[in-house]
């Protein structure tokens, strides 16, 4: 595993609107992530913090400022490209799941490994993997519809992680689920990180998610605010061990 950054976002600014209407989300952000680290991004509504998140997942493009991923400028590259390094790099979790209602939740997460070029039974069988990983082992053929919310951003969350991309970011990825399920799930991105040297971005206002985190990256008013690490030597929780969380879903 190597520390060199796999993204690295320098003095980002973002412009929304114009004229009197004129908004300045971001005001010059330089922010990176680290293969192997959990790292949570907190601020109150209105911070940017969404407005980051799709910046560095080449969902926009910032006014100013420069995005490097695994070590290539990605500013200028058009929509075609940047939708190949989404490919390539990143793995999404949104906060209002994006899931196909008429596809069950094999398929939906099985649809993410097909654009990458992985079918037929590898993809079925990855995707039952990732699919149990985070209790939904009893789950597998279900639709959305019939699915609770919870359930539905489990789904979310294995349909991300299922290729194994560098980085996962993550918009609130708990906001749905209760206090076993949302334990359950950080610690699977906790151990995605350290276990396959991920690096995982998560935006979150969840305080349960604070003990899994190796880095705490504060946002107000569009600027970087200040940074909290976990000391040396002290284990976020049950990291590699959720026998006991997925034995409740068998």
């Amino acid at each position: 595993m190597t520390d060199q950054p796999v993204l690295q976002a320098e003095n980002i600014v973002k412009e929304l609107g114009a004229g009197a209407g004129l908004v300045v989300a971001l005001k010059g952000v330089s922010f990176e992530l680290v293969p192997g680290e959990l790292t949570l991004l907190m601020g109150p509504s209105g911070s940017g913090k969404t407005t980051l998140l799709s910046i560095l997942g080449c969902i926009m493009t910032p006014t100013s400022g420069q995005i490097r991923i695994a070590g290539d400028v990605i500013n200028g590259r058009s929509a075609e490209e940047l939708a190949k390094v989404r490919r390539d790099h990143i793995g999404f979790i949104f906060q209002s799941y994006n899931l196909f209602p008429t596809l069950n939740a094999i398929e939906n997460v099985r649809i993410a490994l097909d654009v990458r070029g992985t079918r037929g039974f590898a993809a079925t069988s990855r995707a039952e993997e990732v699919l149990r990983d985070v209790g939904l082992g009893h789950r597998l053929t279900n639709y959305p519809g019939n699915l609770s919310g919870g359930e539905q951003q489990r789904v979310a969350v294995a349909r991300a992680i299922a290729s194994s991309p560098s980085i996962v970011l993550a918009d609130e990825p708990t906001a749905a689920l209760d206090s076993e399920n949302g334990h359950a799930v950080m610690a699977l991105l906790a151990r995605i990180a350290k276990e396959q040297g991920r690096s995982v971005l998560a935006v979150t206002h969840d305080p349960r998610t604070l003990g899994y985190a190796d880095r705490v990256v504060r946002i107000e008013d569009g600027r970087i605010v200040g940074e909290e690490r976990r000391p040396e030597g002290i284990n976020a929780p049950e990291i590699t061990d959720l026998t006991k969380r997925r034995k409740l879903h068998a």
